[in-house]
């Protein structure tokens, strides 16, 4: 009791001395605080404490729930984001990747740090088939011209198709991803691109080849030449130009180098499945059957002579 008396008189004394110094202001009661007039009289007390802790543990909580923990890459939750495009992206992308041209970055001006597998999934997946499908298509086209033509259906073509589209967009990248870093180590003004951005630019740079392929179905050689070199001309355009500014900070010999060896394997690949796909059909279905002559009638042959018999 002692101490809450002394407390309530030290109280009282301080309103005291403060109605003192300032006869014109008016109290306001709220546990004792007075505040002059014309002030804005702020009332501190312990619910109001708990409230602003309060306040601050759900600030806290909100912060940790927007800071989601990344999830593993062996589960399904971390593939998801790389497959969260709509169609006008893909679609833009792809327009960006049919139409290169010098100091138009196909990563800055259209992946913008946000890379995708959706893409380049589909579009290997539609040209595996399109090439077994159109492989098949020149056969059967071929057995109807010429019937002598022995045709079977080449399901194995599908697999081959797969398998070399999909390590070719894979391992290419992984390769050149693996490269580049290196040579960040050896020259640091260089920043090379991540490998998912390295395997978005091989995916994307693939779909000149579908339209392509379904054009070589026309049996003409030279035509067909002409098509597959117009589509590695513009897929080849895109690989160099988006990666020019990633290897000229290096040395000229090195770009060189590189850019040769990234084109060299875009024309291997280009090659080698017009000379699998769409093999020339053997000499012996090219030319023409020999016709047999018959000889006139009134023809005398001469006589040939037989060995006598002793």
């Amino acid at each position: 009791m002692a101490a809450a008396d002394e407390l309530a008189f030290h109280e009282f004394e301080e309103a005291s001395s403060l109605l003192a110094e300032t006869p014109d202001a008016a109290t306001t009661s709220g546990r004792g605080q007075l505040a002059p007039q014309g002030h804005v009289a702020v009332e501190v007390d312990s619910g109001g404490i708990y409230g602003s802790e309060e306040a601050e543990e759900s600030d806290k909580t909100a912060l940790l729930q927007e800071e989601k923990q990344q999830p593993g890459f062996w589960t399904f939750s971390y593939y998801q984001s790389f497959f969260d495009v709509d169609t006008s992206q893909v679609l833009d992308r792809i327009r960006g990747s049919l139409l290169p041209r010098p100091g138009h970055n196909f990563v800055r001006h259209h992946l913008r740090n946000r890379p995708d597998l959706y893409g380049p999934f589909w579009i290997c997946a539609t040209l595996a088939f399109v090439l077994a499908i159109t492989g098949n298509l020149t056969l059967v086209l071929a057995q109807r011209r010429d019937p002598s033509i022995h045709y079977s259906p080449q399901f194995h073509k599908v697999t081959v198709a797969g398998v070399t589209i999909y390590c070719y967009v894979w391992l290419v990248p992984l390769a050149l991803w693996g490269f580049l870093r290196w040579r960040k180590g050896v020259r640091e003004r260089m920043g090379p691109y991540t490998f998912l951005e390295t395997v978005c630019i091989y995916g994307y740079s693939l779909f000149v080849f579908i339209p392509t392929v379904v054009l070589w179905l026309i049996p003409v050689p030279w035509l067909q030449w002409l098509f597959g070199v117009m589509a590695l001309v513009l897929s080849a355009a895109s690989l160099v130009f988006t990666l020019w500014p990633v290897v000229r900070e290096d040395t000229r010999l090195v770009a060189a180098v590189l850019l040769s060896t990234v084109v060299l394997l875009h024309a291997l690949l280009a090659v080698g499945c017009k000379f699998y796909f769409f093999q020339p059909l053997p000499l012996e279905h090219l030319a023409p059957p020999a016709q047999a002559t018959s000889l006139p009638a009134n023809l005398l042959l001469p006589p040939t002579s037989r060995p006598k018999v002793t």
